[in-house]
């Protein structure tokens, strides 16, 4: 996730039927993240947004706001605007770091944890839950998650969601961590990210088309996910790309409701009052 996301609901797109684990566009709780990234250009005529103004993204359905706090020391600039800008829209609020290779990652997770307090108290949101999110680079190892989660567990008291930035060596690596790391990345749920049959850059499979059940099987350690990206970008030539889950047995529409930006866009698996008890779980009182 090299951006930062929302989550939406998206009336009128799609078809609502049961889908993967009972998801649809239209059905389902919908996920959006954003960061310093975003708004990426217009291709269309629509609504827009900024980090000023998310209203556009509320009208479209969305509930809570997931934006990039940092990747790895490099802070994200557009992050207390976009929070601040959900919370106007009275919009659950989220935050993610992306755990890079070159620096410890209970350092990164202190790091984390201090810039989200921090940015609160500057923007004037204290007072409010923040969702915490660890973003994991492909190189990333069984015992680089459990160093993170555990730390933002040390510091918060909540487990944070896991986010992953999918590769086969990844899985590998998870697939074969020890009973006692898999006991711990199994209290942070899985956020998976899955744009088509086929996999993503970032998804790459020798076992034919994807599932979110099937991808989550391939790591071996959660029973379920628990948000799905199903939508994001590519990048050709400096312009981004809308690519999306779209086949037969889950379909979504290449743009986000009526946003004339392409955007990162999720669901959360199960229905509104179990998406906001899963914030309280992993929120963060401010």
């Amino acid at each position: 996730m090299k951006k930062l996301c929302i989550l939406l609901i998206i009336p009128l797109l799609c078809h609502c039927g049961g889908g993967f684990g009972g998801t649809s566009v239209t059905g389902s709780p919908s996920v959006v993240n954003v960061s310093g990234w975003d708004p990426k250009e217009v291709q269309r005529s629509g609504d827009r947004y900024s980090q000023h103004d998310v209203s556009a993204l509320r009208r479209n359905g969305g509930q809570a706001l997931i934006a990039r706090s940092a990747k790895g020391p490099l802070l994200d600039d557009k992050f207390g605007d976009f929070l601040k800008s959900a919370d106007r829209e009275s919009m659950m609020l989220g935050a993610y770091h992306f755990v890079t290779m070159d620096q410890d990652p209970a350092a990164q997770a202190d790091s984390f944890v201090s810039r989200v307090r921090a940015t609160a108290r500057a923007k004037g949101i204290s007072g409010k839950k923040v969702l915490l999110v660890g973003d994991f680079d492909t190189n990333s190892t069984p015992d680089r998650l459990v160093k993170f989660i555990e730390r933002v567990h040390q510091r918060t008291g909540i487990y944070p969601v896991t986010y992953l930035e999918n590769s086969d060596g990844l899985r590998s690596r998870l697939r074969n961590a020890s009973p006692e790391q898999k006991r711990v990345i199994r209290r942070s749920p899985y956020w998976l990210a899955l744009y088509g049959p086929g996999g993503t850059e970032r998804t790459m499979s020798r076992s034919g088309a994807l599932t979110p059940d099937k991808l989550t099987e391939l790591y071996d350690i959660w029973g379920s996910w628990s948000m799905w990206q199903y939508g994001g970008v590519t990048w050709e030539n400096g312009r981004s790309q809308p690519k999306h889950y779209n086949t037969s047995s889950w379909r979504s529409p290449t743009y986000y409701g009526s946003l004339a930006h392409p955007l990162e866009r999720n669901v959360f698996k199960g229905d509104d009052r179990a998406l906001r008890a899963f914030w309280e779980r992993h929120s963060i009182s401010l």
